[in-house]
């Protein structure tokens, strides 16, 4: 997986230099200013470096999952490159979606929108925590018989596709905005107008938010960020102050129950009853439609 990463560096640095090279003539986007990109460039590179060395145990999880296979699948069948690019489009769908919906999760996966700004550089502002607790996620298909290596495999493809998504240049892409995730529906996803909180989780496939009713459709002018943005570029505030929050939210819990719930519930879950989840704020701006 890492490999493939690698060789999408200069790449990524391409598109990126081409991109800002567009948005200096487009005033009416966003853009990129330097520290923005800067940090989510710097969190791009410490979340390779983590995942490469946590790449062994996870590979040696799902090894041993596989061991313990239900059944033994033929990789050279028609069949089995079709179904893991499903199935592993489908795991990532629930992985993004706690990452979202359970606070233990969202700690980790919070930095990826704590930018104000939406370009190329921002697909890189991966975490730094999400490589070590997300992969429970995955571990069906090597209980299904997927060997590791394609696993891996199928998580990098995931990964590389997301790359794209993360622009203002694309507009809409036609009939395709039905079956895949696009840069209209990722931008949605990047936002915090309430109407757009928690809405498409999609990796690649668009299908699982409109089976799941958490798609959203880019109607208005998105607004870039979290509910409260944090407003640094400090890289240990970016990776790790959702982390601090929810560990002091726990330490001062009155009951085990919020003890849970501070890790378990979503993310504005509050133990004394004035709760402001993302299912609350979109509830609460649609009603006033």
């Amino acid at each position: 997986m890492n490999a493939m990463i690698y060789w999408a560096i200069p790449f990524f640095l391409a598109t990126m230099l081409l991109e800002f090279a567009l948005l200096r003539h487009r005033g009416d986007l966003v853009g990129y200013t330097p520290k923005d990109a800067a940090a989510s460039v710097s969190m791009g590179l410490g979340n390779v470096i983590i995942s490469a060395a946590f790449r062994v145990v996870s590979f040696g999880f799902f090894l041993w999952l596989w061991e313990h296979r239900v059944f033994t699948l033929d990789e050279s069948a028609w069949w089995f490159f079709p179904a893991l690019f499903v199935l592993e489009d489908h795991c990532y769908y629930w992985f993004h979606r706690a990452g979202h919906e359970v606070r233990l999760f969202w700690a980790a996966h919070v930095n990826h929108h704590s930018s104000t700004h939406y370009n190329l550089s921002t697909a890189l502002r991966q975490s730094w925590t999400s490589p070590l607790i997300g992969v429970i996620f995955w571990a069906p298909l090597a209980i299904i018989g997927f060997h590791p290596t394609f696993i891996l495999l199928a998580q990098a493809i995931s990964l590389l596709y997301q790359y794209w998504l993360h622009t203002e240049l694309i507009r809409t892409l036609g009939p395709l905005e039905w079956v895949f995730n696009t840069p209209s529906h990722h931008r949605v996803h990047h936002g915090r107008n309430p109407e757009y909180l928690d809405r498409n989780y999609a990796g690649i496939l668009i299908i699982w938010d409109r089976l799941y009713r958490t798609f959203e459709p880019e109607r208005a002018p998105v607004d870039y960020g979290l509910t409260t943005n944090i407003g640094s570029y400090n890289l240990a505030v970016i990776a790790f102050h959702e982390w601090r929050a929810m560990l002091r939210d726990v330490a001062r819990a009155r009951t085990w129950r919020g003890r849970l719930g501070y890790l378990l519930a979503p993310p504005g879950w509050r133990e004394d009853g004035t709760s402001k989840t993302s299912r609350t704020l979109r509830s609460e701006a649609l009603a006033t439609r």
